[in-house]
């Protein structure tokens, strides 16, 4: 690999990890297990909606 080469690497991915891992002191926060019920009921919501039409 020539000296001169940048490849990118991890410094240019630094500016993103220290993005996402501030934290908003305004931001909605929602449980996980709240977003994966709502996909769930959802889900099947859909599939009684195809069964009854």
């Amino acid at each position: 690999m020539d000296r001169g080469q940048n490849t990118g690497g991890l410094m240019s991915s630094a500016g993103l990890v220290r993005y996402f891992d501030a934290e908003d002191s305004n931001a909605i926060r929602i449980d996980p297990k709240t977003i994966i019920a709502f996909g769930v009921l959802m889900g099947v919501f859909v599939q009684l909606l195809t069964f009854f039409s």
